[in-house]
């Protein structure tokens, strides 16, 4: 008992510093090596500890995660809302990242999918404003939770489903636009690989909604082929899939009001 009163003493410390609820405010550097080194035992402790495998399904070891989440997020908020979030002061989004490795092993990601979209919205007003940077970066930590919900390692409501894509699509793909045209040259890129992993979270996210929110999707997608000449994100295997759905669809309400007109005919 007083092992495991220990560990979860060390453990809950651990994740104050390395979500940056306990800090050192008046020495920046050393609180930096010191939510570094905290995010490192963390990981370490989560992959090694058996104690802690079983520790964090307590209570009180989530509501210090759940209020690190929400703080993330409140300083990710105040620092764009203050334009204070430059391409070279990444911390509190390198957090957020951290955050999308260690909270599926936690079985807690779910927490910081329904913070995000929440705050999808607000995120965007000001998200307008910012960097290049800043905005490429927003995208990597969004393709986390869209990766998440896309393949069902969050279960999230139809409705809040569609709203997250549709909220996000529109930014990723206008930012895309605006990458490519800095040239080869620029430092921010959306490379391969992230634009790879973005097309392939779209693509599970979208199949698993609705047919009429899918439409909407797919309709707001080809008018930005159509006049905008973006091809980003590459939806059309998507596409594919609804349409043949539809089709299907169509065919059985159709053979299903034959049938019933047939019925009331005999009687």
């Amino acid at each position: 008992m007083d092992l495991s009163l220990s560990t979860k003493n060390v453990f809950s410390s651990a994740l104050r510093f390395a979500m940056s609820i306990d800090t050192l405010k008046n020495s920046p550097e050393l609180a930096h090596e010191l939510k570094t080194s905290a995010q490192e035992q963390v990981e370490f402790m989560l992959s090694e500890d058996d104690e802690v495998r079983l520790l964090v399904s307590r209570e009180e070891v989530k509501s210090v995660v759940r209020l690190g989440i929400s703080s993330v997020l409140s300083t990710l908020l105040d620092r764009l809302s203050s334009l204070l979030l430059l391409p070279e002061e990444f911390d509190v989004l390198n957090d957020i990242e951290w955050l999308c490795k260690v909270l599926p092993r936690m079985e807690l990601m779910k927490d910081l999918v329904f913070k995000w979209a929440d705050v999808s919205s607000e995120i965007l007003v000001i998200a307008q404003n910012c960097k290049l940077g800043v905005k490429v970066k927003l995208v990597e930590v969004t393709g986390k939770v869209l990766e998440a919900v896309g393949y069902g390692v969050v279960i999230v409501p139809c409705g809040s489903r569609a709203c997250l894509l549709k909220l996000w699509l529109p930014f990723i793909r206008r930012l895309k636009t605006l990458v490519d045209a800095e040239g080869s040259g620029s430092e921010y890129r959306m490379d391969e690989d992230l634009c790879e992993f973005l097309e392939g979270s779209m693509v599970s996210l979208v199949l698993t909604l609705p047919s009429n929110d899918q439409a909407e999707v797919f309709g707001e997608w080809m008018r930005g082929i159509a006049l905008e000449g973006v091809k980003f994100p590459d939806l059309s295997e998507a596409f594919e899939v609804w349409c043949y759905r539809s089709k299907s669809a169509k065919r059985r309400l159709l053979e299903k009001c034959d049938r019933l007109a047939s019925e009331n005919l005999a009687l």
